[in-house]
């Protein structure tokens, strides 16, 4: 939906809604998109949509792509971002690092997201700008030479990225990948994603750009800088505690744009010092230790020292006795509570990161995504429309109004 602020677009990401299927998916947006709509008094309602590679070959016979346009002018909705990090199964089996899979060295994750990128801007109103979320090039815990797998994945993303340039000169249709870093990607951190910007995007895209479409270095640092942008998931550097002003601001300073905002909260056991309280936590965190996602953790000790755990699992073992500090998970909770029993949630940093939008508008693309609603302990199962609504209404209120 459009909001006042800077005439941006707010809307949820429809991963939330389980199927791999483009039938599947059809059904869960006239199932659950429309009820969300009628809930708020705004016409046309912007759509986050999720396509699985399957939904996307699916999407793409026959007449169902024309099908789904008129479908969705009838309704009075729109799509303006697409969901590509997890091309396959996304619920109702193990996920964990399989998300990742394929990864940015495979021509298979390159020719899904082509795809991806044909069929939004199909759907894409005109004069809007869309973007296709990424994975943050693969799971480093796979690879011993990470250097390597970005040299690799770097052909691929100028690959797209000429793909997208010759989209908006054919179609005029501005396009962006939206790369999503996270914990235990190859790109975890906001330092990560400017310095392979810098030494791998900027270094070896913007000549072969120029070489290849026959422009300056001027035009070809221009067309990177539309069409490669970064997904700001404030959930992802929450768990890592990075300050939201400093990583915007280092973004900003080196001109990378932030394609969207994915707004999300992490669980946090917040700082603690006494043992009783960590054990309290301990007791409280295992009720998140479920099997479908990863959960990365990262605990901050008293003196700052940060310490990186692969799951939830290892994390709380050792949590008992780490001594005074913080431990925080990669657990997508709802955005709009702050506390959970002796717990507490990242949702300040949402905050922080909204504030900061309204002062500086470095985005119109804003998105909530907490997809693990299925995986919450049984105490928090609530209606999934009704969560979806409040989340979204959350948003609005922080904001001050739509």
């Amino acid at each position: 939906m459009r909001i006042k602020h800077h005439e941006a677009h707010l809307t949820y990401c429809s991963n939330i809604h389980p199927g791999e299927s483009w039938s599947e998916v059809y059904s869960n947006l006239r199932q659950y998109v429309t009820k969300v709509r009628d809930a708020f008094d705004t016409k046309p309602f912007g759509v986050g949509l999720r396509l699985s590679n399957q939904a996307s070959l699916e999407l793409l016979q026959e007449h169902q792509l024309e099908e789904f346009k008129e479908w969705l002018t009838q309704e009075n909705l729109y799509v303006f971002t697409v969901n590509g990090f997890p091309y396959g199964a996304f619920h109702d089996e193990v996920v964990k690092d399989q998300v990742h899979t394929p990864d940015w060295t495979t021509t298979d994750r390159l020719d899904y997201t082509k795809r991806l990128f044909t069929i939004l801007a199909a759907l894409l109103p005109e004069g809007q700008h869309g973007g296709v979320s990424t994975s943050p090039i693969s799971y480093r815990y796979w690879h011993e030479d990470l250097e390597s797998v970005k040299e690799e994945a770097c052909e691929h993303l100028v690959d797209l990225i000429i793909f997208l340039h010759d989209f908006k000169v054919k179609k005029g249709k501005l396009l962006h990948l939206d790369m999503e870093p996270e914990p235990d990607g190859v790109l975890e951190t906001s330092r990560e994603f400017v310095d392979f910007f810098r030494q791998f995007i900027c270094l070896y895209g913007v000549p072969k750009i120029c070489r290849v479409i026959g422009c300056t270095l001027d035009e070809a640092n221009e067309i990177v800088r539309n069409h490669f942008r970064i997904c700001y998931d404030v959930c992802h550097f929450a768990v890592g505690f990075e300050k939201s002003k400093d990583a915007v601001q280092e973004l900003l300073d080196e001109g990378i744009k932030i394609g969207r905002i994915q707004i999300s909260a992490a669980m946090s056991t917040g700082f603690q010092k006494e043992e009783k309280e960590r054990k309290q936590s301990v007791k409280e965190l295992k009720k998140f230790d479920e099997p479908v996602y990863l959960h990365q953790a990262v605990a901050k000790a008293k003196d700052g020292e940060l310490v990186r755990y692969g799951d939830l699992e290892p994390a709380v073992e050792e949590w008992g006795s780490f001594g005074a500090g913080e431990l925080r998970t990669h657990f997508h909770v709802p955005v709009f509570t702050q506390d959970y029993g002796t717990l507490t949630s990242t949702q300040s940093d949402i905050k922080d990161v909204l504030a900061l939008w309204k002062e500086q508008n470095f985005t119109d693309h804003l998105e909530v995504e907490t997809y693990t609603w299925k995986v919450l302990p049984d105490d928090m199962q609530l209606d999934i429309v009704t969560s979806i609504v409040r989340e979204l209404k959350w948003v609005i209120d922080t904001l001050g109004g739509r």
